[in-house]
């Protein structure tokens, strides 16, 4: 009986362990949930201000 227990535990622990296709996947989520984000606000006039325009001077 107590071998069954600590092969089981041993199984256990490797079940938890992340694969690479587990992080891949997450990766992969995490952009969906970005470009979804995105589409919802739609910021593209604050991001245009924001970095492409050069600032006026005070004076012009």
């Amino acid at each position: 009986m107590a071998g069954g227990i600590a092969s089981g535990s041993r199984l256990f622990s490797k079940v938890l362990r992340p694969q690479s296709s587990d992080v891949q996947a997450a990766a992969m989520w995490g952009v969906a949930a970005a470009t979804g984000a995105l589409w919802l606000v739609q910021p593209f006039d604050w991001l245009k201000k924001t970095f492409l325009e050069k600032p006026q001077a005070e004076g012009q």
